[in-house]
């Protein structure tokens, strides 16, 4: 029988999205796993799988359209010999679907409906069968999050971490929705003020739109509070050159932020306290330290995760970052790629900003403001006055997770990794 593609959720925030460009066209033949599409999410362009096999029978939502809702059908697939005519009243009957503007659950939420089943019969995706049976998985114990109920890759991978990693995979997306941006006054309102000088409007994109709505929650649900420290740089900038030197011939250049990537990741181990997130009606302490770093693209900003930081070289750390912030550059990054961690750090040093105060990301219990190495007269301990490479830092933390002094311990080990580098290779 024939089978609506609706549009699917590509990460666990996604309400909608823009159908790039279809890979395929009415009247080809398609098998589970073939590519059928591109479509730009709020974050990143992803390409999409089919499922079941059968002919594209009509392609219902044209290349380029933004705005179409998850769950929207976008496309017809027919069994063999099956004519659109001969689906058209099953098609009729499942228009109030295209209708629905209520994002699917994410796959860790209880109140994710059952997989359809048919007798003892488990609608599940082949990639999705093919995994539990190598794991040992029984599909009629897990609820399915893809169209009707199908379970999918995403659904058996959930079910084999448990309860405790679905609460730290989505702590945010279970508490509560995503809030609505605060706008104040109406555009029109606005608008009236500016309407003698010349100006252009710019719709928001979807990367906008959740960055506004992060960061109203942010502001608006987040107790903030503040840590300052200042971190000479002499001795790292020297033993930043001498490895690279050494590097040279791998190709190989560290750079400041991979040291300040390490020294929060040794951090957050030596205060493993700190290493926490909020998730609503509990704090969730991590073991490894993943670090999520901001990148700046076009339009917006992603924070890719370096997970098991604290695991890592320096230089393996610096491979990672440059290839996750290329993609993010590219909008190729996956979700699992800048979702998670516990713990972010913003960069604008390299704008020749020296100081300011960054903020958190939620579920993350604190983010670290990174300015400039600006070279200032210091005094010594022996109280003599001379020069040094002085760096200003900025803790943001979510006092529900941490307190003051915990965060300060935080911060002295931050400050003690890139002073004393050497215990960053220990």
């Amino acid at each position: 029988m024939a089978t609506e593609i609706l549009m699917p959720a590509l990460s666990p925030t996604m309400e909608e999205g823009t159908l790039a460009k279809w890979l395929v066209k009415e009247g080809d033949s398609v098998s589970s796993g073939d590519l059928l599409a591109e479509i730009e999410t709020d974050k990143a362009t992803m390409e999409f799988e089919a499922v079941d096999e059968g002919i594209v029978g009509k392609i219902l939502v044209a290349e380029g359209s933004e705005n179409v809702k998850v769950n929207e059908p976008i496309a017809i697939l027919l069994d063999e010999g099956e004519s659109l005519g001969d689906v058209a009243a099953d098609t009729t009957s499942s228009a109030p679907v295209a209708e629905a503007t209520t994002p699917p659950t994410p796959p860790a939420s209880p109140a994710t409906p059952p997989a359809p089943r048919d007798g003892t019969r488990v609608f599940a995706s082949p990639l999705a069968r093919r995994i539990a049976a190598d794991k040992g998985i029984d599909l009629s114990q897990i609820k399915g999050s893809g169209p009707r109920g199908r379970i999918v890759k995403a659904d058996v991978e959930t079910a084999t971490l448990g309860p405790q990693a679905a609460v730290e995979s989505s702590p945010s997306d279970a508490a509560a929705p995503t809030p609505a941006v605060a706008t104040g006054a109406s555009a029109s309102q606005i608008l009236g003020a500016y309407q003698d000088r010349p100006y252009s409007e710019h719709p928001l994109d979807g990367m906008r739109k959740t960055i506004a709505a992060r960061l109203t929650e942010a502001k608006q649900t987040i107790p903030h509070f503040y840590l300052r420290r200042s971190v000479s740089l002499d001795a790292l900038l020297a033993f930043r050159s001498e490895l690279n030197a050494q590097l040279a011939d791998s190709g190989t250049k560290l750079s400041v932020n991979d040291f300040v990537i390490k020294a929060c990741a040794r951090a957050l181990q030596n205060v493993p306290d700190a290493n926490a997130i909020w998730a609503g009606d509990r704090i969730v302490k991590l073991e490894r330290s993943d670090v999520a770093v901001a990148v700046a693209v076009e339009g917006g900003l992603f924070t890719p995760v370096l997970t098991n930081s604290d695991l890592k070289s320096i230089s393996a750390l610096s491979e990672e970052m440059k290839d996750l912030a290329a993609r993010a550059r590219d909008r190729k990054l996956a979700p699992h790629e800048y979702q998670g961690g516990s713990f972010s750090i913003s960069n604008l040093g390299m704008f020749g900003v020296e100081n300011f105060d960054a903020v958190i990301n939620p579920p993350h219990g604190a983010i670290l403001a990174v300015g400039a190495g600006v070279r200032k007269p210091v005094v010594g301990e022996d109280g003599e006055l001379s020069t040094a490479t002085v760096m200003s830092m900025t803790l943001s933390v979510d006092h529900r997770v941490i307190d003051g002094a915990l965060g300060a311990r935080l911060l002295e080990q931050i400050v003690v990794g890139l002073e004393k580098p050497l215990v960053l290779l220990a």
